[in-house]
């Protein structure tokens, strides 16, 4: 607002709590602060998803630039379960066990390993039975290339928040979540609710 005085223009701020007493009001003193909303609860599990699916996205992107277009976020699951069953390999119900699915599900991600090249199937030598799913190296390569690429993520991030936010915030996480729970493979069931 501009009023003239003396002939000359001069600006005023408009206060609309004119007339209101306390503190902050008086003349000279500027009003407080207003305290930032609170954040809905619901917004710190869509920001953990978030954040899991941009590094997920990223770390696909990156693997589909290095010679594996053809892993999708399922698999690498899957292939972390089969890996967990060491050099032997492991069985299907090893797999869908791990992945918290049952065996038929289980067995069709193994299908799609197989058909891509990521797993092959061989004779347990234990069992005449059973079937063992073990990695390729082409599966090896593909595991490597993701712990790389998780690497440099955690490093763009370093940079981007600074090396003591990203150990603050880990340190955090190990905090609120339950230890047996940090290294589940079973996220696709999960989410999937399978």
């Amino acid at each position: 607002m501009v009023d003239h005085v003396e002939a000359r223009n001069v600006n005023q701020v408009v206060d609309n709590r004119k007339g209101e007493s306390g503190p902050g009001s008086g003349p000279g003193s500027s009003p407080e602060p207003e305290a930032p909303a609170p954040t809905p609860g619901f917004e710190l599990p869509l920001l953990l998803f978030a954040g899991f699916r941009t590094l997920i996205d990223r770390l696909h992107a990156e693997l589909a630039r290095q010679g594996h277009p053809d892993l999708r976020p399922a698999h690498g699951f899957a292939l972390q379960a089969i890996a967990a069953g060491g050099p032997r390999g492991a069985t299907a119900s090893d797999i869908g066990r791990h992945l918290g699915v049952s065996k038929q599900a289980a067995g069709k991600t193994v299908d799609r390993l197989l058909a891509v090249g990521y797993a092959e199937r061989a004779d347990d030598p234990d069992d005449a039975r059973r079937k063992l799913v073990r990695l390729t190296p082409h599966g090896l390569d593909a595991l490597a290339r993701s712990a790389a690429i998780f690497d440099a993520l955690r490093a763009e991030w370093t940079r981007t928040l600074g090396a003591e936010r990203v150990r603050d915030m880990e340190h955090a996480l190990r905090e609120v979540v339950p230890p047996e729970t940090t290294y589940r493979l079973d996220a696709p069931s999960w989410l999937g609710g399978a």
